[in-house]
């Protein structure tokens, strides 16, 4: 039976200065996500998007950090959502910056927990995400839900994450932009860091498929995080973080094949799309074809493509 995919919008830009990314959602909708999912077989329901709550007053001691109040919002409202939609699907949500993943997360690890079953997490992107609140000098939350993940202090003015992912259970794929600060405190941990250098050495496979080994092997829950910048922007220009040197068109689509064949995935985020700085929608539709594939498009199911 094919599961029962459930859209969740997160129109979410205050985690960065670049404005746009709250356009995300309609454009991952407007790209034809819900129509390809359902070719594919999967049920698909489509929740629209998540509302901000009323705001309770919040102060950090670092004065660059903006947009405080606002993201302790999205977090509580997409952890709730997040909760309840595992328990009927794969919940995936539709970005949105980054620091949609301190409440989609949030809410996927109160689901294991109530499961009684580890959560592991994929972070597919071209950053470590590693800052705190105190330790941002951009200001910037969208770099901070790693270390809100794993528990790493800070985060005072945010609700208690429930039950940190414990960093063995925490694989960096892809990242090829850490700056000192996230170096320093990365050392400290055991997470798993397949930086491009990595993949490039080892394959793009044999890294990902010793980190689901892992996973099948507790009988865990993997959320997987996608951020655009995972990609290189030569292919996926529409993100305001471009680093060079990310993934090819292959290498992604094998990635998403290989999380298919897994069958562990139970949870997706799709972040850092920002349709203002796309060319005619190409990279909301590359990231569609990416979730085809997560989902069971094969490479010979693949109509040819035109932007024209």
């Amino acid at each position: 039976m094919k599961s029962t995919c459930i859209l969740i919008g997160a129109p979410i830009d205050t985690g960065q200065k670049r404005e746009g990314c709250l356009m995300g959602p309609s454009a991952y909708r407007v790209a034809g996500l819900a129509r390809s999912l359902e070719e594919l077989g999967h049920p698909v329901i489509d929740r629209g998007d998540v509302a901000l709550p009323a705001l309770a007053p919040a102060s950090c001691a670092n004065p660059a950090v903006h947009h405080l109040a606002e993201t302790i919002g999205w977090t509580m409202s997409l952890a709730e959502a997040a909760e309840t939609a595992m328990a009927e699907g794969i919940p995936i949500f539709l970005g949105g910056d980054h620091s949609l993943s301190l409440g989609s997360v949030a809410g996927a690890a109160t689901y294991a927990e109530k499961a009684g079953r580890p959560l592991f997490v994929l972070w597919l992107d071209a950053h470590s995400d590693y800052h705190t609140p105190l330790t941002t000098q951009s200001g910037n939350l969208h770099g901070t839900p790693v270390a809100y993940i794993a528990g790493r202090e800070g985060f005072d003015a945010f609700p208690p994450f429930p039950s940190p992912v414990p960093a063995e259970r925490i694989c960096l794929y892809g990242i090829r932009s850490v700056d000192r600060a996230e170096h320093a405190g990365l050392l400290e941990t055991d997470m798993t860091v397949c930086d491009m250098r990595v993949l490039d050495e080892c394959g793009i496979v044999a890294p990902l498929r010793e980190f689901l080994d892992k996973v099948r092997a507790e009988n865990g829950l993997l959320h997987v995080s996608l951020d655009v910048d995972f990609l290189d922007p030569d292919i996926a220009p529409a993100v305001g973080t471009t680093v060079p040197g990310g993934t090819t068109f292959r290498e992604a689509h094998l990635v998403m094949e290989h999380l298919h064949e897994s069958g562990l995935v139970t949870s997706l985020d799709l972040v850092e799309l920002n349709p203002f700085l796309d060319e005619r929608g190409r990279t909301a539709k590359l990231m569609v074809e990416l979730v085809g594939s997560l989902m069971g498009r094969k490479v010979f199911d693949r109509p040819t493509r035109s932007f024209g």
